[in-house]
Order: structure tokens, then sequence, then C-alpha cells
């Protein structure tokens, strides 16, 4: 939704008006645009929209961003806008609504600000690497880059503020200090460091002033705390802030003009400020030179007032004063002095009657200050509402060809001076028509180019106060304001005056021209400004007397001349002639001049502009100024009429021309046409006679043909016959190559082969001799496995002998010689499981050392019939037991794992741990037996008859394996039945 405000400053109310419902958020906004009643819109779908405020529709929808508008800045003359996102920025050529340029950048570097320069032709671009860039609007040509900041001050720029003369640019970004660049001279000349509770820069904006002339010296910085601080970029003080911590600024906007400062707070509320009420104690005026002693407050007089008598050489006593005399003097001194001081003060707290004081010991304002002291003298009124009613009416009919007539070389003056005309003209009709207006206003224009309002306010109170009467005669010159000056004139140089009628001068040839242009012609821009201090310091009759004072300071030069043109000349060209001097002999011509003849007695006192509203100037012939208008309109509509009628009859007669035209050349064509076929039936009877003679000579040539052609094909086709044979002889040669080059080729391929066979075989030799080492290595290292097993086999024997002697030591002598043979035994079990792979008669002999073995054993249990030796007998068999079916599962696990066919080292190991196993049993058995039965021997089973038929071959090792397997297998279940017949 966009809302239109109206101010009004004298009450102070504010009124808001719905111009349309956009349905989108507005990401930026862009007023003064060439038609002052439009503004653009830029809105979060990348679009940007034109509004008129009056008609409240939309005026055009533009496109072409794609990604969201964040800027718009509008040029000076209001026909250009260019708008600015993150990636890209537009040129918009605001008449047709058509984009003409686009700024393409690369993503690595954005974009941070695009603007136009104010009073320039210039665009400023400025990125997000601190780079900035200048270029010409119209050819968009590059006209130079800024150097980059200095390494020291590491600000990555952010935000970026321009004075209204465009020749300093201020930067700011992540950091407490301030860059200004002078344009001009491209290059940075100062640095700012702003106090330390600043860390970063949000926004930068220039306080405008209506007498620095563009230059603005007024910083305003929007800091991270929410606070703005206005800076002085000259002087480097800080001369106010708005804001604080507690109610922090978000975002703040100045007035064009100065005057207010909008801020948006952060809890959401706007507030406005008055920037004269900031400044007040900034801009007080320099305290007077001339310094007045005012007596003492009297009051009603007493008994004990004195009055003294300052006299010199001696000293008097107070004498009383008679009471009623006192008070009447008194009353008549307050009374006057009351009226002089309302007479004398002025806004700003100045003082008429000191101003003048200073003017006469001075001769002229300080210049600093001389805008202000005008501002107070005049009175002005400052309506912005009412001089805002005025501008919106646009230019005046009256002034649309202005540059024709008077061609102004600045197009900036031209249009101000274009606008004051129109607001002049819309204020009051008689100004439409007066044909002087532009020479009078020109000067003031051009001194108050920046500030539109003042400048007609002072123009306006011009016309007012110092051209009372002026239009009394319109449209001629003012005839009575003419005869003052020819009175004053003839009262006091009555010989410069005969001169001039003797030369037929009037007045309106030496008075007139410096009226009408205020001495703007005959005066430089100092003597003017110096004139007008006075001016506008004294009564209205003071600019009529510096006409007669002008002339009669130039008498010697006019008396001199004789002519009409010298004189017209004269006036209206600048000449040798001291201001001072003329100013001074002004000041004497209003004291000297008769009451009778003195222009002041004509003319009223000075009467200040009304508040609020401007008064109606209706000082004129209305009937004349009424005719003229309605003279000019009848005149304008009957020009209208005529034009309309000319260019109708043009029409016509364009159309009557360019039918006769047509006409003409339809007929100039046709006979073309027709000498055209004439001469091309010439041309087709002597080509018919060409064609019958070439017919002829054809017939003759093809009989020739006729004749040569038979040898020619005899020939040909002997040649044909020729070339193919040379073509299949060719074909052949061609394949004999072929067969040749292939046969090369099978060759080498078979040399090829046969070299890359006998690397191949050199590669396989060298592989069976690397195998055949490995081999030699995995050999000797299962031999020296086996050994490493068999030593810790011999160990484990030990340990086992070891336990076996300690269990015989219990029985005595014969469990001593049966320990001693169990220990043969298992040691020779041992050794005969060690070398059963290399030799067969070690199972031999282990087959003989198990016989004998058992029978020792058998002898040994006789002889133990203990009840204490069964007993323990018992428990060592029942502990045997366990450990057997122990052995047992993990022999059964290795069988599995030999069923697998392991490789030959594994099932070597896997048959000497059945062995072992084997051996422990029959070991456990003999003993337990000779426990038991003392006498009646086992079973035998020999170890060398199940080792017997062990072959050197694996497979023989894995049958006798399973055979040891089912033998120990059916032992065991003889066992189990065993210890019934102990217990008995």
């Amino acid at each position: 939704m966009l809302l239109h405000q109206k101010t009004h400053v004298a009450s102070c109310l504010c009124r808001f008006n719905l111009v349309q419902r956009t349905a989108q958020a507005c990401t930026a906004l862009a007023f003064n645009l060439r038609r002052k009643s439009e503004f653009l819109v830029a809105l979060a779908d990348y679009s940007i929209k034109c509004f008129d405020t009056v008609t409240k529709e939309l005026v055009s929808w533009m496109r072409g961003h794609e990604s969201s508008v964040f800027s718009i800045s509008v040029h000076a003359s209001g026909k250009y806008a260019i708008t600015t996102s993150s990636d890209t920025a537009q040129l918009w050529d605001l008449d047709t609504f058509q984009r003409k340029r686009k700024l393409n950048i690369r993503q690595s570097v954005g974009i941070q600000k695009v603007f136009f320069l104010p009073l320039s032709n210039t665009i400023l671009s400025c990125f997000k690497d601190s780079s900035i860039f200048a270029w010409e609007c119209d050819t968009l040509f590059c006209k130079y880059q800024l150097p980059a900041p200095p390494e020291s001050s590491s600000i990555s720029y952010r935000v970026f503020a321009v004075t209204r003369d465009g020749r300093i640019l201020a930067a700011g970004g992540k950091s407490s200090h301030l860059h200004l660049w002078c344009l001009e001279a491209k290059q940075l000349f100062r640095i700012i460091q702003m106090p330390t509770k600043v860390r970063a820069i949000r926004h930068l904006e220039f306080l405008p002033d209506s007498f620095d002339a563009g230059s603005n010296q007024v910083l305003g910085v929007l800091s991270q705390d929410g606070i703005m601080r206005f800076v002085n970029i000259q002087t480097c003080k800080l001369l106010f802030e708005i804001g604080s911590l507690d109610e922090g600024i978000s975002s703040s906007v100045i007035s064009p003009h100065g005057r207010y400062i909008a801020s948006i707070m952060e809890n959401g509320s706007l507030n406005i400020y008055s920037v004269q009420a900031l400044t007040r104690e900034i801009n007080k005026p320099p305290p007077p030179l001339v310094k007045v002693i005012e007596d003492l407050p009297k009051n009603k007089p007493s008994s004990g007032d004195l009055k003294m008598k300052v006299v010199t050489g001696r000293v008097q006593q107070p004498a009383k004063s008679r009471e009623s005399k006192m008070q009447t003097r008194i009353l008549k001194q307050n009374l006057v002095g009351n009226i002089e001081s309302e007479e004398n003060d002025l806004p700003e707290g100045l003082n008429k009657k000191r101003l003048q004081i200073l003017l006469k010991g001075y001769g002229e304002y300080p210049t600093k200050y001389r805008m202000f002291i005008w501002r107070s003298l005049l009175q002005l009124p400052e309506n912005h509402t009412a001089f805002s009613s005025l501008m919106d009416k646009g230019t005046h009919v009256a002034f649309l060809n202005l540059q024709k007539k008077y061609p102004i070389k600045s197009r900036k003056l031209l249009r101000v001076l274009q606008r004051t005309l129109s607001a002049l003209a819309h204020w009051s009709a008689i100004f439409s028509d007066t044909p002087y207006l532009p020479l009078l206003a020109f000067p003031f224009v051009k001194l108050f180019q920046n500030n539109q309002l003042i400048c007609f306010e002072v123009v306006a109170t011009l016309i007012i106060n110092w051209c009372q009467h002026w239009f009394e005669y319109f449209p001629n010159p003012p005839i009575n304001i003419l005869s003052m000056i020819e009175n004053v004139l003839a009262f006091h140089d009555k010989e410069l005056l005969q001169h001039f009628i003797d030369h037929d001068i009037t007045s309106q040839l030496y008075a007139w021209p410096l009226l009408e242009t205020v001495f703007s012609e005959v005066l430089t821009r100092e003597e003017w400004l110096k004139l007008f201090d006075n001016v506008f310091s004294n009564h209205p009759a003071f600019l009529l007397m510096t006409v007669v004072a002008y002339s009669t300071c130039s008498r010697v030069p006019l008396l001199s001349c004789r002519l009409k043109d010298d004189f017209e000349y004269f006036f209206h060209h600048r000449n040798n002639l001291d201001i001072n001097v003329v100013i001074r002999e002004v000041y004497r011509l209003m004291e000297t001049t008769p009451t009778n003849i003195h222009p002041g007695s004509m003319l009223d006192a000075f009467v200040a502009l009304t508040k609020g509203q401007y008064p109606v100037f209706n000082q004129y012939p209305k009937f004349i100024v009424d005719y003229q208008t309605q003279e000019r309109e009848r005149i304008r509509n009957d020009e209208l009429d005529y034009l309309r009628e000319r260019q109708t009859v043009e029409d016509l007669q364009a159309e009557v021309d360019q039918q006769r035209a047509e006409d003409e050349a339809w007929c100039q064509r046709q006979e073309l046409l027709r000498r055209a076929e004439e001469a091309r039936r010439e041309v087709l009877l002597q080509e018919a006679g060409k064609m019958a003679q070439q017919r002829q000579r054809l017939a003759d040539v093809k009989r020739e043909l006729r004749m040569t052609e038979t040898p020619l094909q005899d020939s040909a086709r002997w040649r044909f016959l020729k070339l193919q044979q040379d073509q299949r002889e060719m074909e052949l040669q061609r394949l004999d190559d072929e067969m040749g080059s292939k046969m090369h080729m099978r060759d080498q391929e078979i040399a090829a082969r046969a070299k890359d066979l006998e690397v191949r075989w050199l590669e396989l030799e060298s592989q069976k001799r690397l195998f055949e080492k490995d081999l030699g290595e995995r050999q000797e290292a299962a031999a020296k496995a086996l050994r490493e097993d068999a030593r810790a086999f011999r160990q484990r024997v030990d340990l086992e002998e070891h336990m076996i002697h300690k269990l015989v030591e219990m029985g005595g002598a014969q469990g001593q010689k049966t320990q001693q043979m169990t220990e043969e035994d298992l040691a020779k079990t041992e050794q005969a499981c060690l070398n059963t792979d290399w030799k067969i008669q070690a199972l031999q002999k282990q087959k003989c050392d198990d016989l004998q073995r058992s029978k020792c054993c058998q002898e040994v249990a006789r002889l133990k019939c203990c009840q204490e030796v069964a007993r323990l007998l018992r428990e060592n068999r029942r502990k045997e037991i366990e450990v057997l079916n122990a052995v047992l599962e993990e022999e059964t696990k290795k069988w599995r794992e030999a069923g697998d066919k392991e490789s030959c080292l594994r099932s070597a190991k896997q048959a000497s741990a059945l062995s072992d196993a084997s051996r422990q049993g029959l070991l456990q058995q003999e003993i337990s037996a000779a426990r038991e039965r003392a006498g009646s021997p086992p079973e035998k089973t020999s170890l060398s008859r199940r080792a017997a038929g062990w072959d050197t071959a694996e497979q023989t090792l894995i049958k006798k394996v399973r055979e040891l397997r089912q033998r120990l297998a059916a032992q065991a279940r003889q066992r189990r039945q065993a210890p019934g017949l102990l217990a008995a």
C-alpha cells in the first residue's frame, strides 16, 4: 500500500491519501521525476512501477531485474533513472519507460550502489570490493576510476553521500573512519575518525543549506548504535546528534531544503526533527559591532528619584525634578520607544536600525551573512505549502518557449527561471504578459538558484514593495514612476535634464532600462549585491533615487553624448562608475529632496508577505489584462485554426502534387514501355533472321559431324577397351602388391610372436627358478617346524614321564620299575610317532617295546593290591578317561580338517597329534588295567602294529589314522564298562 503525504508547515497537520494497493512489499522509492506528480516504486517481485499521485493510476510497469531492487537514483532533469540490485544496474528512460542500458558484473564482485551525481551528467558506480567508477550518462564511457584507498585504512565501503554541487564524495562502511574524496581532483583528501562508540556506519547524508551554494559542510552519520551524529567536515567538530541508545534510529532522510529530518525509529515510530531548532545555538548571528547603551527602566517616580546632568569640567549636585513633568516625559519616551522597537525589530533577533548603522559604517553586509540578513529584512514567510501548490501547476503556457527568447547556457538556471516565472504567473495573471519580468527576476534567480522558494518570495516582495504603481499603465511603462524620477532629476540637475530634452531622450530611455533590469545590466555582481544591501535596508523610494543618482553621477559622459544610440548603449552596458559614490549620492538625494516631489511621500512603506498564503496582487488594470488575455487566446485560437487549415491545404496540395507526379510518371512509363516494345520487336525480327542463318550453319555442321563421328567412335571404343585392359592389369598388380605386403606382415608377425614366446619362455624359466627357490624355502621351513614340534613333543614326553614317575613312586619299588618301563615305552612311542615318516624300522622296534612294556605292566599290576593304591588308580583312571574324551573330541575336529584335504604339513601334524593321543590313551589303559586286575594282561594293542602299515605317502597315512581312530573308539567303549569290574 502506497500513501502520499501532504504536510502543511504552518499548522503542522499531516494528511495521507491512498494512491494504490500493490500487494507487494516496497523495497525502494524515488521522486523528483520530470512530471512532479509521478514517482517510482520498486517492489519485492523485482519489478518497478510508476504511479501518479493526482490520478492515482499506474503509469508504467518496468521489468528486467532478477533480484530485489534496493536503490533508485533519478537524474537532475528527471528524464532518466537508475535502478540497482545486487547483480546488475539498469538505466531507464522515464519518457518512454524503456531500458536503455544494463550494467553487468562478475558474480564475485557485487554492486553496492549506482547513482547520478547532482548537477552533472555523470553516473557513479560503487562495488563491494571498494572500487568506484564514473561513467558518462549519454555514452556510458568510463570517465575515470578513483584510486584504491590506502592499505592502512581497512574499510569496506557500504554507504555513500555526495554534496549538492557534486564535488565531494563521502564513503563509509564497517569501520569508524569516513573517507572524503574530491571528485574534481579524483583523490582522497581527508579521513575523519568518528568517536570510539562508532564501530560501523549505516547511513550518510549531507545537510543542505540555502546559502552554501551546494558545497554542503555538515554531514549526518548514522552509526550502528542508532544515533545520527552531524559533523562539520571542515572543522571535524560534532555539531549535534539525534536519537539515543534507548530510542535508536533505523533509517533517516533529510528534506531537500534542509529544514526537517524524518527518522524511522527502531520501535516503529516516525520522528520529525526541526533543523532550525537543532542548530539554533550554532547558527546564531554574530553580535552587532555597534552597541547601544540603553537607559535604566523607569517606573513611577517618587520623592527619592534624582536627575543628574553630566557636564565636563565639574560635578554638579543632583537636583529634584517635578513629578508631573517627569511622568509626562517617561510615558512619551516609552510610547515612542515601543513604536520604534516594533518597526525596527526583525525576525531571528535582528534590529533594522542597527543593521542600517552597520551598513553605513561598512558600506555592505558580510558576505557570509548577507542572505540571512536579506531574509530577515524582507521578513520572508517561507510558505512551503502555498509555493508547492503554485509549483504543482507546472510550467505556465507563456513561458514554455522561454529558451528561444532568453537562451541561457546553464540548463539548471534556465529551468529555475522558468519555474519561478511560472509560479509568478500562476500567482497573478498580469505576470504572464509582463515582458520585462524575466529581466527583473533573473539576477535573483541566479543568486537563489538552489532555493526556489526563497527566490520566489524575494521577487514577490520586490514586486509588492519596490515595484509599486508599475502596472497602472500596463502594458506601457509606468509613466507615473518615471515622472517621479524626472521631477527629482529636474530638481537636482536641470542641466542634465535639459540635455536629455534637447536630444529627445525621455525617461523611458534613461530610467526605465535601469528599473526593469534592477541595475543588473550596468553593475557587476559585487556592485549589485552592495547596492541591494542598501535597497532592502531602506524605504522603497531608495530604488527610484538610485536611478537619479546613477544619472547625476554619470553626467559628464552623458553630457558628451549626442546620438540616441550612444544613450541607449550607456544605459544598457556597464560603465566606469564607482557604486560607493552612487550610494552616497542616493542617501544625499533622500535627505535633500523636497517632500512634495520626494517618491517616499507617494510610495507606501514596506509590507512583508503574509504567512500561510500569499496576498492577492491586483494592482493593475484588470480589464486590459483580461482583454489582452482574451485577445491572446483569440489570436492563439485563430492561429491554431489557421495552422489547421494551412495544414489541411498543404495536405491537399501535397496529395494533388503527388497525384500529378504519379500521372506524369505513369505517362512516362507508358511511353517508355511503348518505345521499348518497338525496339524489342525490331530486335526480334533481327534475331529471327540471325536464327535462320544459324540453323543453316547448324545443319552444315551436323553433316560434317556425322561424317567425322564414325571414325571417332571407333577410335574412342578402342581407347576405352585399352583403358579397361590397363585398369585390369593395374588391379592385378595392386592385388599382387597387397598379397606380398600381407605375407611380409605375416612373417614379421610370426617373428615377433617367436620373440615373444622366447621372452615368455625366459620369464617362465625365471618363474620356475623362483618357484623352486620358494619351494625349497617352504620345505626348509616345514622341516624346521617339524623339528620344533619334535622338540616340543619331547618336552611334553619328559613332563609326562616326570608325572608317571611320581605316580609310580607311590606304589613302591615295583611301581618304580613299572614307571621306568612306562617311561621307556612312552619315550619309544613318541620317538616312533616322530620318525614314522622316515624310518619303518623304528615302528617295528616300537612294537617290541610295547609288548615288553605290556608284560611289565601286567606284572606290576599283580603286585599292587593295596586298597589305597586301588583308590588312587580309580581316581586317576576317571581323570584320564575325561582327558581321553577331550582328546578324542579334539581329534575329531582335526580329522574333519584333515578330511578337507589340507596340505601335507597339516595332515602330518594331525597324524602326530592322533598318535600322541593314542599313546596317552594306551598308557592310561595299561596303567589302569594293571592296577585293577594285577595279573591278567589287557588286550594288546601295539603301536608298532598300528604303525606297521604306514607308508610315506599321504594316503597310506590317512588310512592308518582312520583305523587307529576306530580302535580307540572301541577301547573307549570297553573302558566305560570297566568300573564295575574294578569295583568288584
